[in-house]
């Protein structure tokens, strides 16, 4: 969404175009890409609940035991199915066919979490807008909405180095410089 903005001022400055329009324009279609993360959220996290409940389905009518095992194999983490042995497999293989396997859908925090999507989403662009409007000049403006998009992105990556157990500034560093090309790469298509 920093590219909309940033590319949309540069559109603004060569076509004439008043920034504050660009500027709401751009806001507009954040605006709409936040329902959409959102939306896509929800579908996403639909249809992972839905494909385990298929699974335990299949695990629970399935004569095959090794089919079965299979199936829990595919439910769970990669590392925790290698550490199950076959008994290990087949204990819950037995605790699934005795049980009664749910339907899928969504819950209120489900709801509550995809309004946190759309927040994050839309909110996480408003520091790029505001040299926008306390800056006179638009070039200086989007000099500085960069590098505070480039601040973003790099506590963004701390935040998931933090997250996934690598080192936060590696990961920080990685983010914002995966950023950087990725925004010279789209100026140079013309985006």
């Amino acid at each position: 969404m920093v590219l909309v903005y940033t590319g949309s001022i540069s559109v603004a400055e060569s076509g004439g175009e008043s920034v504050a329009a660009v500027l709401i324009g751009a806001i507009g279609c954040n605006l709409a890409w936040a329902i959409v993360d959102a939306a896509m959220y929800l579908m996403g996290l639909f249809a992972e609940r839905a494909r385990g409940l298929t699974l335990l389905h299949a695990i629970g009518r399935t004569r095959d035991r090794e089919e079965a095992h299979e199936l829990i194999a595919d439910l769970v983490p990669a590392a925790l199915a290698a550490m199950l042995r076959a008994p290990e497999f087949e204990a819950l293989r037995l605790r699934v066919a005795g049980a009664r396997t749910p339907r899928a859908a969504l819950e209120r925090d489900d709801y509550k979490a995809a309004g946190g999507v759309f927040l994050i989403v839309f909110l996480s662009t408003f520091p790029v807008v505001v040299p926008f409007l306390v800056m006179t000049s638009a070039a200086a403006a989007l000099r500085v909405a960069q590098a505070i998009a480039l601040v973003l992105l790099y506590a963004a990556g701390a935040s998931l180095g933090r997250h996934t157990g690598r080192p936060a500034w590696r990961t920080g560093l990685a983010m914002a410089g995966v950023g950087a090309v990725l925004s010279a790469l789209t100026f140079a298509l013309g985006g």
